[in-house]
């Protein structure tokens, strides 16, 4: 698809829910760019929550439609409030749909956690292992119960 006009893809991009767009970033550069084009953000946002609150929600400042698209839908998931979420295996404290905190990853868990020579060090790294296991289990039932409350619906 990279041989084809810029308009032809944008063409394309549009029939593509937000997720599909999401990824498409990382297939090459061309697409990235193409799929950053905040007209066919503004669009999405329209054909999903019309053009009412596309004119209510219209991106201000240096915010773009994607982020106020990706916004929304937080919302649409998650409510209002304040919640650990976890997208992939990174976990983050939202509040009405915006990212306030980076938690942390499943993945900084994963290690031995240690060095030899600092029992101190070792101390405080277990306790922050201590305390992220515990927000990764809050962003895990959070995770849980929404989609609980997903499939009664």
């Amino acid at each position: 698809m990279d041989w084809l006009p810029g308009e032809l893809c944008l063409k394309i991009f549009q029939l593509l829910d937000h997720q599909s767009l999401a990824s498409a970033p990382q297939v090459c550069r061309k697409w990235r760019a193409l799929t950053s084009d905040d007209e066919l953000w503004r669009k999405l946002f329209s054909d999903r929550w019309g053009a009412d609150a596309g004119a209510f929600y219209a991106p201000e400042g240096s915010k773009s439609w994607k982020d106020v698209f990706v916004v929304q839908d937080r919302c649409d998931r998650y409510g209002l409030g304040v919640r650990i979420i976890r997208e992939g295996k990174d976990y983050y404290l939202i509040y009405q749909g915006e990212i306030q905190r980076y938690l942390g990853s499943r993945q900084d868990t994963d290690g031995d956690g240690g060095g030899k020579d600092a029992p101190r060090q070792d101390a405080e790294d277990e306790q922050r292992q201590i305390s992220n296991r515990i927000l990764f289990f809050l962003g895990d039932l959070e995770a849980a119960c929404a989609d609980a409350k997903r499939v009664k619906a």
